[in-house]
């Protein structure tokens, strides 16, 4: 890979070059520690002599920019680079305004330190690390590089591999009654692309977008920011209020397998209302099913999607939670109305999702490994679930009381009585326990005080002791 130096005229040459270097390495262009090709070379490259890339050199050694070592070459000296303020515009940019919009555009659960940084960790829709099935993932990524190897080395299609989204129609069907065949899906980077897409086709500045109050904050940012007129409608005991949708909707976000982040189910009286709702409307219903595949009660409930006959309703997946957030892999099942629509946005916006990931999450899939992984993990988080419900119906109960859910990954605590959360948060922080408020996932009415429990990234032995410590710290409060 050749240095980027340009060399002008005849003139002085040395001094260009020295100049060039020099400015590189002050303005950390080349940073410290960074390897310059040898004078021979570098002089073919640039049609110079080497006498003259030579004194090139001396110079910024003599300048203690640069330091050789014997047998190894020529290196950017430590310390040589100085930090330089960024470039101020000459005038205000035209689009200020837009930008200034996202820079000051709030951005929540990014985690930022020190949250997941505790000993005790009750951070929200972690999966457990613990649980990752490294080997056999391991063999299947090693399954993708071989069908890499096989490729013709061209771009892949925007709607993702065959492969995978038979994988994907076959677990959807399966595990929750989706109605769909390969060619219904879309494969995403997360869950949030797929939310991006929908809002790319459907959304007009002004377009009218609802969405559950309490609810997912990326969403309604995500919403607004395309533009829309996002509103929020309550939830009760049996999910999203229906009648309160306003007329001229044209999109409806819901999470009704478990309500995010109270975490109740939306009954099915509810369903078909919301269907109803949304035909008469001929708005589209996203059904974010983040993380149904872990239930621990009740009999199972149709998905929204497998009782749409209207064709109204997306349903959008993520193996986040089922596996790792990391592997950013998510999928829409678009209703026919849009499905062309949002494989062409996704086509312009990135092309295509990493194709060695997809070799991978396919073999993972035909397999049986995720099937195997869903069970082990259903098994740890039951017993997780149940020390926390134990707890909170006996000596946390004076503060708390549990939001009923039957599936996920985490719970909410709503505040029994009146005491600064916030406090406790703090003072949970230093006794080495994560928790995590309700309140930020309130925007269109007043919050409800109380936490989010999450027990994906808590092991079941850990529980009871950070309990105890939030438990002692409750009392100190009074």
């Amino acid at each position: 890979m050749e240095l980027h130096v340009v060399i002008e005229g005849d003139k002085d040459l040395a001094g260009q070059l020295y100049r060039q270097l020099k400015d590189a390495i002050r303005s950390g262009r080349l940073a410290a520690g960074e390897k310059l090709p040898p004078s021979r070379l570098f002089a073919e490259q640039l049609g110079l002599s080497r006498k003259t890339v030579s004194q090139a050199y001396a110079r910024l050694t003599l300048d203690k920019l640069l330091t050789g070592r014997v047998g190894s070459g020529t290196f950017v000296a430590d310390g040589a680079a100085r930090r330089q303020a960024p470039m101020a515009p000459a005038r205000p940019l035209a689009g200020a305004a837009m930008a200034e919009h996202w820079r000051g555009m709030r951005t929540p659960l990014r985690h930022p330190a020190p949250a997941g940084s505790s000993r005790y960790e009750f951070i929200g829709g972690a999966p457990a690390r613990d649980l990752f099935p490294h080997a056999d993932w391991r063999r299947c990524v090693l399954h993708a590089l071989r069908q890499g190897a096989r490729s013709r080395g061209l771009y892949g299609d925007a709607e993702g591999l065959r492969e995978l989204r038979d994988g994907i129609a076959r677990h959807a069907s399966f595990s929750r009654g989706v109605r769909c065949a390969a060619a219904d899906i879309l494969v995403t980077n997360g869950a949030q692309q797929a939310l991006d897409l929908i809002a790319r086709v459907l959304v007009e500045p002004g377009s009218t977008v609802a969405m559950e109050e309490p609810g997912y904050p990326p969403a309604r940012l995500l919403l607004s920011a395309q533009g829309a007129n996002v509103v929020g409608v309550p939830v009760d005991g049996e999910g999203l209020v229906v009648e309160r949708i306003p007329d001229g909707t044209r999109l409806i976000y819901v999470t009704p397998a478990h309500q995010f982040p109270l975490g109740m189910p939306m009954s099915e009286r509810r369903r078909k209302a919301l269907l109803a709702r949304a035909a008469a409307l001929g708005a589209v219903v996203i059904e974010d099913d983040y993380d149904s595949e872990f239930r621990y009660e009740g009999r199972p409930t149709d998905s929204l999607q497998s009782m749409d006959t209207h064709g109204c309703v997306a349903f959008v997946g993520t193996f986040s939670k089922t596996l790792s957030p990391d592997l950013r892999l998510g999928y829409l099942i678009a209703p026919p109305a849009v499905l062309e629509a949002v494989g062409t946005a996704k086509h312009l916006s990135d092309w295509h999702t990493s194709t060695p990931a997809q070799w991978a999450l396919a073999k993972f899939m035909a397999d049986g490994d995720l099937h195997k992984h869903i069970r082990r993990c259903h098994a740890a988080y039951a017993a997780r679930r149940e020390r926390i419900v134990r707890r909170f119906a006996d000596d946390l109960s004076p503060w708390f009381e549990l939001v009923p859910a039957t599936a996920g990954i985490h719970l909410a605590a709503l505040c029994r009585r009146e005491f600064d959360v916030a406090q406790l948060i703090a003072l949970a922080r230093r006794v080495d326990v994560g928790l995590y408020p309700l309140a930020p996932f309130f925007h269109f009415s007043a919050p409800r005080q109380g936490l989010m429990l999450g027990y994906g990234a808590i092991d079941e032995t850990d529980i009871d002791p950070a309990l105890d410590r939030v438990r002692d710290v409750l009392q100190q409060l009074g």
